[in-house]
């Protein structure tokens, strides 16, 4: 009897230690506790060897050890969460018509692209990659559906899942944001600013909301005054490397991420179409765990 006792004890805590141990709390920490490194995100998951927003992507930015990926979600005909950016299938899979023409079922008969040919992944349910994420990865859920509806659906599975930890609610209008808090108090939310009205507008919402985690700006209006002031109370900056500075990326190693630096040296998550290269970047300068 006393051995079963032991064998149980030692059961229970090798699981809580496999909790305590979960390979995001290493992110988490930095994240919340280290400002002064940046954390590199990859948009629509790190897809330069796989299909956007895959489960395959996904996998590929947890085993490069990327902090955050970054996903886009929409709703089916018969109201199931999937992950793709647009809100049709042609660019992903060649086919026509909208995610919200087709059910679940539906859409599996198309393969995802690559390169334009056919692959063996499918567009993956939201469900699916929390699943596949779950401990592992801070997950920037880029929620594209005009729906209260829905919001709440992809927030309940989210708490069902026991995720509120390690995912963050993009949102591009901040009033947004106290609705949602309504549905779970817990959830980490990341309000976007285009203007310098708006970050006062957001700065003012977290006196009532509780300070949010983290701001998306853009680096048109970015100034290191402004930026100081907000990351001093410990919330990040999020800027994009997308467009120009993903361009230069492209076609001379590290040119396009030193010029970002150069323009938004205090911004500390920076969303990339490629995070492999920014974080190899990042750790030479010092700047990554």
């Amino acid at each position: 009897m006393k051995y079963l006792l032991l064998l149980f004890v030692c059961s229970v805590s090798l699981q809580l230690y496999a909790q305590q141990t979960r390979p995001v709390d290493a992110i988490l920490d930095e994240f919340y506790h280290h400002p002064e490194h940046v954390m590199v995100a990859a948009h629509r998951a790190a897809h330069t060897k796989h299909p956007e927003n895959s489960l395959a992507a996904i996998r590929e930015a947890i085993a490069q050890g990327i902090d955050i990926a970054e996903i886009d979600v929409h709703a089916t005909k018969d109201k199931v969460l999937v992950i793709m950016h647009d809100d049709n299938i042609t660019r992903a899979t060649g086919k026509k018509g909208k995610i919200a023409d087709y059910t679940y079922q539906e859409l599996l008969q198309f393969p995802l692209l690559f390169n334009g040919q056919p692959t063996t992944e499918k567009i993956p349910t939201f469900e699916e990659v929390l699943q596949l994420t779950k401990g592992k990865i801070i997950v920037d859920i880029d929620f594209k559906e005009d729906s209260i509806e829905f919001a709440k659906q992809t927030i309940d599975m989210v708490a069902a899942h026991q995720m509120e930890d390690q995912v963050l609610f993009f949102i591009y209008e901040p009033p947004f944001a106290t609705q949602l808090r309504s549905f779970n108090a817990r959830l980490p939310i990341m309000p976007r600013a285009h203007n310098i009205t708006e970050i006062n507008d957001i700065e003012r919402m977290s006196t009532q909301l509780g300070k949010f985690p983290v701001i998306h700006i853009d680096d048109s209006f970015y100034s290191d005054t402004l930026v100081q002031r907000i990351t001093s109370n410990g919330t990040r900056i999020w800027i994009n490397s997308l467009g120009k500075y993903d361009k230069m990326e492209g076609r001379q190693d590290n040119s396009g991420f030193d010029q970002l630096r150069k323009d938004a040296r205090f911004a500390n998550v920076l969303q990339t179409d490629y995070p492999e290269r920014l974080l190899a970047y990042l750790r030479q300068q010092g700047l990554h765990r």
